[in-house]
């Protein structure tokens, strides 16, 4: 009992010490969500606009992107593009835009499912009557059901983002220096394991939060009254 008291002091100034680091981490936890977020958010929109609105031929490639990216593990997409594809093409980039394309490209798959069923929840009447006005599909698209689908999109959106943050924590095998790898570094030298690991818990605890927030902020203020999935 009295070893377990005087153990306690170490495990919480090991925590302390080591707070900086891994929130410095978390600023590179971030940048990865982020931009993996936002190639997810330019690559689904024009892949579920063709699997909703185009050819038999462009549904089926898109469907053959979607299963791959959906189907393959995390890790084995990050050593695959990494160790694999771009060192095949000689392509030198770092491990953090590594795994900003990689969780971007997973990312894109997940998104064009979500923002196909925003497109496919609208009132088909809204794309007769845009080109019964003389619209083309590309315009009525464009400025009619995209900026209904993508405010009916957010709150699976947010969801998404807890996903890729939970998932970006797998690309300090590439040796990204996010809260997992900085975490990691630590421990090992400190073998301080548990009260570190449970730091690093809390602090992802804390971005999920505030990004889950911030989204039903910005859900709230964009939508339009009287409609939503509900």
């Amino acid at each position: 009992m009295k070893g377990s008291v005087t153990a306690m002091p170490d495990k919480l100034i090991a925590v302390w010490n080591a707070l900086p680091y891994m929130l410095g981490g978390s600023l590179v936890t971030m940048g990865v969500v982020a931009g993996a977020m936002l190639i997810g958010l330019f690559g689904g929109i024009p892949l579920a606009v063709g699997q909703v609105y185009g050819k038999p031929a462009l549904k089926r490639i898109i469907g053959i992107y979607i299963w791959f990216f959906r189907g393959v593990p995390l890790l084995v997409l990050l050593f695959l593009f990494y160790f694999g594809l771009f060192s095949l093409l000689d392509i030198n980039l770092s491990a953090f835009t590594v795994a900003v394309i990689v969780l971007g490209l997973i990312s894109a798959a997940y998104q064009s499912q979500i923002f196909r069923g925003s497109i496919l929840s609208l009132p088909e009447g809204q794309l007769k009557a845009a080109r019964a006005l003389g619209m083309s599909d590309f315009k009525a698209v464009h400025l009619i059901v995209l900026p209904q689908a993508l405010r009916l999109s957010i709150p699976a959106w947010s969801n998404e983002y807890s996903i890729v943050l939970k998932d970006s924590a797998v690309t300090y095998a590439l040796g990204v220096a996010e809260i997992m790898a900085r975490t990691h570094f630590v421990a090992t030298r400190t073998y301080q394991h548990l009260p570190l690991y449970m730091a690093a818990g809390l602090i992802y605890l804390v971005l999920t939060y505030a990004g889950t927030k911030g989204l039903r902020i910005l859900e709230s203020r964009v939508r339009i009254r009287g409609y939503s999935h509900s």
